[in-house]
C-alpha cells in the first residue's frame, strides 16, 4: 500500500507541472526566451525546483553534467536534448521535484520570441507571475 500511494504522490506533481505548463504556455515561452538573452552562457536552461517551494532556477550544463554523474548516466538524454537546444523555437525546462527530475520539453504555439514581444513585460515581472501560478498548485 505504501509503494501505491507513493507511486501516487510521484505522479501528482509531474501531472500538476503538466497543467501548470498547458495553462502558461506563452508566458512560460516567453520567460524561456528573455532568460536565454540575458544568460551569458547559451547551454544554461530553465529549471523549476519545487522545494522548498516552487521557484525558477537557472540550469547551467556544469551541474546537470554532474548531475548525471551522481546518477550513473540517467541524465544522459536531457544533455542531448541540451546539446540540440533551439531556443528561437523550443523551450526546454528541468523541473526537480521530490528527488526527481522531469524533463518539460515543447514546441509552443508562438514562438519563444514572439511570445516575449506579445508579452510585453520584463524578466523579473514574467518570474513573479509565474511564481505566484505555480505557488498555487498543490504539488505534493
Amino acid at each position: 500500500m505504501f509503494s501505491s500511494q507513493n507511486s501516487q504522490v510521484q505522479e501528482k506533481w509531474r501531472w500538476q507541472l503538466d497543467n501548470f505548463v498547458d495553462d502558461n504556455e506563452a508566458k512560460i515561452a516567453a520567460l524561456a526566451w528573455g532568460l536565454q538573452q540575458e544568460w551569458a552562457d547559451n547551454k544554461s536552461i530553465l529549471g523549476i525546483d519545487l522545494k522548498p517551494h516552487p521557484h525558477f532556477v537557472c540550469c547551467n550544463r556544469e551541474s546537470i553534467e554532474k548531475l548525471n554523474r551522481s546518477t550513473k548516466g540517467h541524465l544522459q538524454e536531457i544533455l542531448g536534448l541540451i546539446d540540440g537546444y533551439q531556443p528561437e523555437k523550443e523551450v526546454l525546462i528541468i523541473a526537480i521535484g521530490e528527488g526527481q527530475v522531469k524533463l518539460i520539453h515543447f514546441q509552443p504555439n508562438t514562438t519563444p520570441p514572439d511570445s516575449f514581444e506579445k508579452e510585453n513585460q520584463d524578466i523579473d515581472r514574467l518570474i513573479q507571475d509565474l511564481a505566484t501560478a505555480l505557488g498555487e498548485k498543490d504539488f505534493f
